[in-house]
């Protein structure tokens, strides 16, 4: 009986790591798990539990956007940005250093609209970070008269009532495939 037991427990040992390195899920409501392919860099663990207050201010963020509103744009954001633009733009420092860029921008064009189509509130156990993630379309007229559309997903990460980190994600409009 003894020689049964020590048995198992090394059979379980065996096959307990070599499964510690493989990622696995839970589906739905059943306790069916399931191996998954990946394993998430950064964390998995997500609930809702975002203040309404998060969501507004990354709201408003769009707005001051679209209306041009420079002061009320940096009014959103924290000293500090990390940003990752779905044009290829990227900036990590004082969000000072990056208000005259985005200035710039906004000044070449005559007007900004945009169209929210859904947000999600996601935060992220693992470091107690909030995100705001928002679908859009935005129609750009440049003062040259040029128009440039797209759908874009973004994160925004809420840290202290601030943004402090923008990641946009762009798929232009217009073409269309044969």
């Amino acid at each position: 009986m003894k020689k049964i037991f020590i048995g198992m427990l090394a059979l379980s040992a065996v096959v307990f790591s070599c499964n510690n390195n493989k990622e696995e899920a839970k589906t739905g409501s059943s306790s069916t798990t399931i191996e998954l392919p990946y394993k998430a860099g950064y964390t998995t663990e997500f609930t809702n539990n975002v203040s309404d207050s998060s969501l507004l201010l990354a709201l408003n963020s769009y707005k001051y956007w679209e209306a041009g509103d420079m002061n009320g744009l940096r009014s959103t954001m924290g000293d500090s940005m990390s940003v990752r633009g779905g044009d290829g733009f990227t900036f990590e420092g004082r969000t000072d250093s990056l208000m005259p860029k985005w200035k710039a921008a906004r000044d070449s064009m005559s007007s900004v609209a945009i169209t929210m189509e859904v947000w999600l509130k996601n935060h992220a156990v693992k470091d107690s970070m909030d995100y705001i993630n928002v679908w859009y379309k935005e129609v750009d007229t440049y003062k040259n008269g040029k128009v440039d559309s797209a759908n874009y997903e973004d994160d925004n990460a809420i840290k202290n009532g601030k943004i402090v980190w923008y990641s946009s994600h762009k798929q232009p409009l217009g073409k269309k495939m044969m």
